[in-house]
């Protein structure tokens, strides 16, 4: 029981791990250290796959971890967007429009909650293709900055990619939460609660908003 429950722990630790990290990464572009912070980034994008794949591989996805998941890498998304155009190596149009599309999922998020209508934690297909491509667009950013490679036509194309794919998946969101169509969760009855309960903790999936 005790090596379950170590072994349980190990995607939920890897992710607040990814978490903590966010704060040094900040600093070390906004300081110009941009070979370390390309390297923490990559270290931070395989942890992401490691504590998924671990997770599933021997069932211990959890609960909080399909919240702490998403959580983390929209922290860490958030925090290099802003710090990249605050030194002007990406777009601030796009900043603003990435920064914009989350505050509405979480606004939309923390709304639902006050009106006692909870929101799925289901992301989108779409919405997975955006992070992907958020994060590789940061990464090559990194790459050219520290390594001085000519992926100035590159970066300008993920750009656009980056700004269609927020705009899409930011639009079916806003979409689910305005017409009720899969964004929100029942409230069960008062019978039903604990029942619920167990089995949203035994199903949740992990995965990205």
């Amino acid at each position: 029981m005790s090596q379950h429950l170590l072994l349980s722990s190990i995607p939920n630790l890897i992710t607040l791990a990814r978490l903590i990290a966010v704060p040094l990464m900040v600093w070390l572009i906004a300081t110009d250290a941009l070979s370390a912070a390309f390297w923490l980034f990559v270290a931070a994008g395989v942890s992401d796959g490691v504590d998924g794949y671990i997770a599933k591989r021997f069932r211990v996805e959890s609960e909080l971890g399909s919240y702490l998941d998403p959580i983390a890498d929209k922290v860490m998304l958030v925090g290099v967007y802003v710090t990249l155009g605050l030194q002007s190596y990406l777009s601030l149009w796009l900043v603003i429009l990435v920064v914009f599309r989350d505050v509405l999922i979480v606004g939309g998020t923390v709304l639902s909650q006050l009106i006692d209508r909870p929101v799925k934690m289901q992301p989108l297909f779409i919405s997975k293709v955006n992070t992907v491509a958020q994060i590789v667009l940061a990464a090559v950013v990194l790459a050219e900055l520290t390594y001085k490679l000519a992926g100035l036509p590159l970066i300008s194309a993920m750009e656009y990619l980056v700004a269609t794919t927020t705009v899409i998946s930011g639009s079916c969101y806003l979409y689910m939460w305005v017409t009720g169509r899969g964004a929100f969760i029942d409230a069960p009855a008062p019978a039903q609660r604990s029942e619920s309960a167990r089995a949203s903790t035994e199903d949740q999936p992990r995965g990205r908003v």
